[in-house]
Formats: structure tokens, C-alpha cells, sequence
């Protein structure tokens, strides 16, 4: 059960909240719990919607963010994330078990993805603190400087909702992915 009340509905949230949550509901389909929990404060919500978006107008494709997302969420023991980027990673970016296998344990089986989600991975075991080859890996992969900075904040970004989600326990409203840390 969540730490603080998690809103029912889109009405039930902040009157700020309300037309980003309706937006997130046009966009998934619905509305996931943490979406919800975060509405809390509209602010917040409108943050992580912003950088979100920001995000998804990058270079990165998209079965890539989730693959960074799945190792992440893995290396920070969040299973709510795991358990969300797991079910978007299936029916959304159209990765396989034995893929989604592979992003938990902070690689790929796609020669190109495997140094953009090796290096999400370095990036979030070691608090930022990679080394020069780290880098060199990731550019050598074919990855351009701006590709780099976009792989760096999609850490940032999963590691804030991993806390999140940690911090105030958001009931999992996806099938269950439990992370080997828990």
C-alpha cells in the first residue's frame, strides 16, 4: 500500500493536475498509478511530464529508452518500474524475454543498444562516475555526443521515478516484475 493517499481518479486529483493527467490518459490509455501519486503536486507532475517529453523528441529510439529503463530500474530495485518498463518494453517497443532478460542485467542483445544501455547501466552503478573508456565505449558504438547526453538523462530521469516509487511505495498496477534486489 502507498505511503500517502494515491488519487483514485483524474478528479480526484489536484485541480493542476487534472488536464496533465487527462493528457497522459489520452496518450497510455490510462492512468498509472504513479502518474496519479505524483499528481500530488502538479508541479512535480509537470516536471516529469516535461522532461519526459523533452525526451522523447531525442535521438534515442524508443525500444532503446525502455532497454536504459529496464537497467536501470534493476540496478535501482525499483519494481514498479520494472514491472511498468517490462510491460511497455513487451507491448509497446516490442522486446522479447530473452531482451528484456538481457536490459535487466545492464546489456542488449543488439550490438548497437548493448553500449547505450552498458553505459546507462555504468552510469547508474557508479553515481556518474565513469570512467573515459565509459564514454569512448558509447561514441565508438555510434553513439554522437548529443545521443550521450540524451542516455545520461534518461538515468537521471528513471532514477528519480525509481525513488519515487521506492519513497512512497506506488502499488503496482502493472503485472509483477520483482527485481533481484528485492
Amino acid at each position: 500500500m502507498s505511503r500517502i493517499p494515491t488519487p483514485a481518479t483524474i478528479a480526484d486529483g489536484p485541480e493542476k493536475s487534472r488536464p496533465l493527467l487527462e493528457a497522459v490518459n489520452k496518450q497510455v490509455g490510462s492512468v498509472p498509478n504513479m502518474f496519479r501519486l505524483i499528481s500530488t503536486s502538479p508541479q512535480a507532475l509537470e516536471g516529469y511530464l516535461g522532461l519526459s517529453g523533452a525526451l522523447g523528441k531525442g535521438t534515442l529510439p524508443a525500444a532503446t529508452r525502455e532497454r536504459i529503463a529496464l537497467a536501470v530500474a534493476e540496478v535501482n530495485g525499483c519494481s514498479y518500474c520494472l514491472s511498468a518498463h517490462t510491460y511497455f518494453g513487451k507491448n509497446a517497443a516490442h522486446l522479447d524475454d530473452s531482451e528484456i532478460a538481457a536490459n535487466r542485467n545492464g546489456a542488449s542483445n543488439d550490438p548497437k543498444a548493448d553500449a547505450a544501455v552498458r553505459f546507462a547501466a555504468r552510469v547508474a552503478r557508479a553515481r556518474g562516475h565513469v570512467a573515459e573508456a565509459d564514454l569512448a565505449a558509447v561514441k565508438l558504438a555510434g553513439y554522437s555526443d548529443a545521443q550521450a547526453i540524451e542516455i545520461v538523462l534518461h538515468v537521471a530521469l528513471n532514477t528519480w521515478t525509481n525513488y519515487f516509487n521506492e519513497v512512497f511505495k506506488t502499488d503496482i498496477d502493472f503485472p509483477v516484475v520483482a527485481t533481484r534486489a528485492a
